[in-house]
């Protein structure tokens, strides 16, 4: 009998041993420490474990509390009642409720955008980039993909499939100059980027703007962090920055952080009609019988309502006032934005000791480590929300001090939204 062959992987796009072989270990520590894999019951904004401890919840990408908001939930039990069904499963190529085209059109309203609903941006990019790598969703030329260093795991993942549509390469994190390079060589290129990092900061939206108005370069971006939190009516920040809101410009933004519902909106610009069908038939998961179901619509045809209300303005007011709060208490790289994440800097050994006496303080802060940040910069990541109160940020930031972070040495200067 021959020997039977082995194989070595490529590691040309992911590697599953380094991401496990590293990563689990802290997974591991943050579960064995209890700062992980935490099981608590909501009750009025504060969790409780089984064994009785409460903890405020300072990880939660719902930042302005819509989640919780009661027309919201309202929204999404109405709607089930409206149409007598959870989630008609079959593609809705073939068949659908008017549910998604009301949300659609209300979303494409508010956003001024053409929208496509997705069940998560996961989904959304994972069949959207292969279409743009094919140059299906484009101008008909297959681009250079160009993946940010730095881009969401939600991003990164289709780069395998990209690859088999065109070329892939990845460039360190907002490189313009490498950009610009690529653009020169490479008859058409697109960007993959997160428009808000999970990690805190926006990308140069202006500077790409430059970059797609001189190369005809694409971007293609996940704002999910800052929708609803920044711009009139909740757009983003993509959109309320970017001069190239047209074909150049796709942007997906999930509908389940700041907003408060559940699914994804693909804000789409200057395409034919025509597109939408090509998106909903070939983008993958998009085509298939998955898609937001009609408690989600309801709930986010509802916090569309409250985006068009000054509601909306006062609670992306509360939202910036504890941001502020928060800056003058402690020091992070974020200092000074209206973004409402905080990455408070640890170390590898420190970080899970730190989290853990946060979190018997009774708060809880989710400790970050390689590969969800770079070796060596490990931290606590605080998320800031409308409804948190004055008395609970003060307090969160006296126990981070004691736990190792370091006040500001200067209170820093407010960026407008």
């Amino acid at each position: 009998m021959s020997e039977r062959k082995t194989i070595t992987p490529a590691h040309r796009y992911r590697n599953n041993d380094k991401l496990v072989g590293i990563g689990n270990r802290f997974w591991n520590m943050s579960e064995e420490h209890g700062v992980a894999g935490i099981v608590g019951d909501l009750n009025d904004g504060v969790l409780r474990t089984a064994d009785g401890h409460e903890f405020v919840n300072f990880t939660v990408c719902s930042y302005l509390d819509l989640d919780t908001h009661p027309k919201v939930i309202d929204g999404a039990v109405d709607s089930l009642r409206r149409f007598g069904v959870l989630d008609h499963c079959i593609p809705r190529t073939r068949v659908q409720t008017p549910v998604l085209l009301e949300l659609e059109d209300s979303l494409g309203e508010l956003f001024g955008a053409e929208v496509v609903t997705a069940i998560s941006t996961a989904a959304a990019s994972t069949g959207l980039l292969p279409l743009i790598a094919s140059g299906h969703l484009g101008n008909g030329v297959r681009p250079l993909m160009v993946f940010d260093k730095n881009a969401h795991v939600s991003l990164a993942n289709a780069k395998p499939t990209c690859a088999d549509e065109t070329e892939v390469v990845t460039s360190r994190h907002h490189d313009l100059d490498f950009l610009e390079d690529m653009c020169r060589t490479y008859e058409r290129v697109c960007y993959v980027v997160d428009g808000s990092d999970s990690l805190g900061g926006y990308a140069p939206v202006r500077e790409l703007a430059e970059l797609q108005d001189k190369y005809n370069m694409m971007v293609f971006y996940d704002d999910s962090h800052s929708l609803s939190a920044y711009g009139r009516r909740g757009i983003g920040y993509v959109r309320s920055h970017s001069p190239a809101l047209d074909q150049r410009t796709v942007t997906v933004a999930t509908l389940s952080k700041g907003f408060g519902a559940g699914g994804t909106a693909i804000l789409l610009d200057g395409y034919p009609k025509e597109t939408r069908r090509i998106i909903e038939r070939f983008a993958g998961p998009l085509g298939y019988s998955q898609k937001m179901n009609a408690a989600a619509v309801g709930a986010a045809m509802a916090s569309a309502e409250i985006h068009r209300t000054e509601e909306l303005t006062e609670l992306q007011n509360r939202l910036y006032a504890n941001i502020a709060l928060f800056d003058s208490l402690l020091a992070t790289e974020q200092s000074g934005s209206t973004y409402p994440i905080r990455v408070v800097p640890m170390s590898d050994d420190t970080v899970i000791d730190g989290a853990q006496r946060v979190f018997a303080a009774g708060f809880y802060v989710s400790p970050v480590f390689f590969p969800i940040v770079a070796r060596g910069t490990a931290g606590l990541r605080a998320m800031l929300r409308a409804g948190q109160t004055e008395e609970q940020i003060r307090r969160l930031c006296e126990v981070l001090v004691e736990a190792g972070a370091r006040p500001p040495t200067a209170l820093p200067e407010p960026v407008a939204p």
